[in-house]
């Protein structure tokens, strides 16, 4: 009897998976092969070079070899072409993994999205694209990830604040597309930001805006307070911000004739109780903060078409680094988000923990070298004082021998006179 249902599930897992679509896929797991897959831009002659590798420390030495930047404060500009295709009525799902090793200081490392049409031979800064995501630094204000949406013609920057990662570790990077105009970004495949095109985009006017022929009544008091008419100053309340100083007395050497009339100085004065005010009362007039009235924007048409691109065909690296050293692997793109989030488990989720731990045996290698170097240097920095101190020693001691003695050259003296004298 349990039999249908085991069949039944089954049938469902696999219908998912025939019905998952992956449009582009690049693991670079054949070596060099991958040249023949990229094209590099010759929109420039000193784009930077790219170099298959797992770098300094991986957690798998082949499945993690990707492209890196190799050339220091250059840009960058390589590209992938597959079969076009169009996102309309299904989600649209862009994944890579990116590893900053190299303590990366202010450069891109996100990927764009172009139409099939694109010449990438010239691909540049300026190439017309659909989409653009992915992680950007530079210095210590900008650690953002980047999701701007081409529409009309017009590139438009999310209006998130998305933090991105900013260690040396590799990263998995996920952008979801939803047909109904929803979107989500994921990073090491927990969900960071969603929302929506029309809230979190300024692709379409404004759906209400403020009535042109409203304005504030004249007799609208929005003053919550208000002097109390009631109150008044009291008679001995202005007094003199500062006074002589009742303590001062003119310098017996005053002379009135050469240094002029003497006057003491001022000081606060303690009496002083500054500018006089009225208390204040509850206004009994006040009806509130006006708030003007809104309207239907005339210019604005809903759009349900926002979301899709009906010619998606290349996908592009074109980014600038002052540090080279960024890996780029595991590109999906696809319209199934578990087909996503599996690849990213089967991927960058195997090779995570490994590579961590080899990089924390590096540094603390490193550390242990660099101690015992210093160990070293102290040592020999002693030694070095020790020897300073024998060699002084023993100049002393040499000094000491070779001084003459004074009393046995008088006694010597005293001796020789009465010779002489005999």
């Amino acid at each position: 009897m349990k039999f249908p249902v085991v069949i039944t599930v089954v049938l469902a897992s696999l219908a998912l998976t025939i019905d998952a679509t992956v449009y582009f896929k690049e693991q670079f797991l054949d070596g060099d092969g991958w040249k023949s897959r990229w094209v590099e831009s010759k929109h420039k002659s000193d784009y930077g070079q790219w170099k298959l590798s797992a770098g300094k420390f991986y957690g798998d030495a082949e499945a993690d070899k990707g492209i890196q930047t190799s050339q220091d404060a250059h840009f960058y500009a390589l590209s992938a072409h597959f079969e076009p295709f169009s996102n309309e009525g299904k989600p649209l799902v862009i994944q890579f993994t990116v590893k900053h090793e190299q303590k990366i200081d202010c450069g891109g490392g996100y990927v764009k999205l172009f139409p099939d049409d694109l010449d990438q031979s010239d691909m540049h800064g300026d190439s017309q694209y659909y989409i653009m995501f992915g992680p950007d630094i530079c210095g210590y204000s900008t650690k953002k990830v980047h999701v701007i949406i081409n529409y009309k013609g017009q590139n438009h920057l999310i209006k998130k604040d998305i933090k991105c990662k900013d260690d040396e570790l590799t990263h998995l990077y996920t952008l979801i597309v939803n047909p109904d105009q929803t979107y989500e970004v994921k990073i090491d495949n927990e969900k960071v930001e969603s929302g929506s095109f029309e809230d979190d985009w300024d692709m379409l006017p404004l759906k209400k805006i403020k009535d042109p022929e409203a304005k504030k009544p004249s007799d609208w008091d929005d003053r919550a307070k208000i002097d109390d008419p009631s109150d008044t100053k009291p008679e001995d309340w202005d007094k003199p911000e500062t006074i002589p100083d009742p303590d001062a007395k003119k310098p017996d050497d005053w002379d009135e004739d050469m240094d002029g009339e003497w006057e003491p100085p001022m000081i606060a004065n303690p009496e002083y109780k500054g500018e006089w005010k009225p208390k204040q009362i509850d206004n009994p007039d006040y009806k509130g903060t006006w708030v003007h009235p809104e309207i239907d924007n005339p210019e604005y048409t809903h759009d349900a078409t926002m979301y899709k691109f009906d010619n998606i065909g290349v996908l592009g690296l074109d980014l600038w680094q002052v540090k080279s050293g960024t890996i780029f692997d595991n590109f999906l793109i696809t319209d199934d988000v578990k087909e996503a989030e599996e690849f990213g488990k089967e991927t960058w989720g195997k090779t995570m923990g490994p590579e961590k731990k080899m990089k924390n045996d590096q540094e603390d290698m490193e550390r242990k070298l660099r101690e015992e170097e210093e160990k070293e240097k102290n040592k020999e920095d002693t030694e070095g004082d020790d020897e300073d101190d024998k060699e002084d020693g023993e100049e002393e001691e040499g000094e000491d021998d070779e001084e003459p003695d004074d009393d046995a050259g008088i006694e010597e003296d005293n001796d020789a006179k009465p010779k002489d004298e005999l």
